[in-house]
């Protein structure tokens, strides 16, 4: 019940607030979505991905998060693909569909979630955290490939449905993260420190700004959905995503053989709500972005509850 609490009170709550203050600010002065969600894909997201990149050591534990990640990703995008199918959505909500599934909330949600877990006290070791340092290079590892995968096949799968292929390719190439991962991996070879530089601080800012920048834009959006309560679509998206992912977490840690601390990062952080950036990507794509927004909020909400199952089930089965 503790665990529970915790989650909540400094977790979720949080976000919430900030979500509901985004809310009301357009109540109040109708703020343009548009111009937040561009500040945000084009200044905050690249910075956010290329600082966490540059400054993640790269291990084999590491490397292994990395492919199992991919794995899992690709494990959603085919079951929510399946089920889109299978209920005869067009190709606008298949591809909202998918969208909802396979990104989740690794970075405002999954870091803290981590971090709480492993600083509790059933992971100190005579008053120390021990696991800490590795569980948040594993986390991190997850954020970078859920980034990397979702500024580039996140913003194709959106635009494809309302344009043709080649201008979805177009608009993933426009992105500045993408050229941000590369140039994190390319300064990583080089033996400079680059966080020395002037421009470091700056970076670092803006950074820090896409938590609140995000959640007040998912507000904003929020407020000019059309909510709809009994949308059963969105409850099966955040079923697949909240149930059927740590699910999915769990087959393939069990495949490719992790144990400890490694399994019960990825099992957890596959359990985390899905990414307010899949709002972020459907208003900038104008593809069912009502849709993504209640699935980003509708998850995190009974992501309270889901989250604790699967943090106590992951400590069971993968032990420090």
């Amino acid at each position: 019940m503790n665990i529970v609490l915790q989650i909540l009170t400094n977790n979720i709550f949080p976000l919430f607030v900030l979500i509901l203050l985004g809310f009301v600010l357009d109540k109040i002065f109708t703020l343009d979505i548009n111009s937040l969600t561009k500040i945000s894909l084009y200044v905050f997201v690249p910075a956010f991905t290329f600082v966490n990149l540059y400054q993640t050591t790269i291990e084999l534990d590491a490397l292994m998060a990395m492919l199992a990640t991919a794995l899992i990703m690709a494990a959603n995008m085919l079951v929510s693909f399946l089920i889109a199918k299978a209920r005869r959505y067009d190709e606008s909500m298949t591809s909202a569909f998918q969208n909802s599934v396979m990104f989740y909330n690794a970075g405002n949600i999954g870091i803290p979630v981590i971090t709480l877990v492993f600083s509790s006290t059933a992971y100190l070791v005579n008053g120390s955290s021990p696991y800490l340092s590795l569980a948040l290079t594993i986390q991190i590892m997850v954020l970078v490939i859920q980034n990397a995968v979702m500024n580039t096949f996140g913003f194709y799968n959106a635009g494809k449905a309302n344009s043709r292929w080649y201008e979805a390719v177009a608009v993933v190439f426009r992105m500045p993260v993408i050229y941000m991962v590369g140039l994190a991996f390319l300064l990583k070879a080089f033996p400079y420190d680059f966080t020395r530089l002037p421009v470091w601080p700056a970076l670092e800012y803006a950074r820090n700004g896409l938590v609140p920048v995000a959640l007040l834009t998912l507000g904003v959006q929020l407020s000019k959905s059309n909510i709809r309560l009994k949308n059963r679509t969105v409850y099966l998206a955040v079923f697949t995503r909240l149930v059927l992912g740590p699910l999915f977490a769990l087959a393939f840690i069990y495949l490719l053989r992790l144990e400890g601390v490694v399994a019960q990062v990825l099992m957890i952080s596959a359990a985390v709500p899905t990414a307010v950036n899949v709002a972020l990507i459907a208003v900038e794509c104008d593809n069912q972005p009502d849709f993504s927004t209640q699935v980003v909020v509708v998850s995190t909400i009974f992501s309270g509850i889901t989250l604790t199952g699967v943090i106590y089930l992951a400590a069971r089965l993968f032990p420090v």
